[in-house]
């Protein structure tokens, strides 16, 4: 039996815009097989705009 939060991964998300990683989540590996991608608030553009997932993260 996998312990807890095993198929959970960490990833960084990056502005579409300017390209400045804002926010780091969680995603379930085996539920969620695409990239995630969200409108978030990036503090560098000073408005929301489209967050992709770019990396694996520790």
């Amino acid at each position: 039996m996998p312990k807890k939060g095993e198929h959970r991964i960490m990833v960084g998300l990056t502005c579409k815009v300017c390209g400045h990683r804002n926010y780091v989540t969680t995603r379930n590996k085996l539920n969620t097989a695409e990239k995630l991608a969200l409108k978030k608030f990036c503090n560098k553009c000073k408005k929301v705009t489209d967050h992709k997932e770019t990396e694996k993260l520790k």
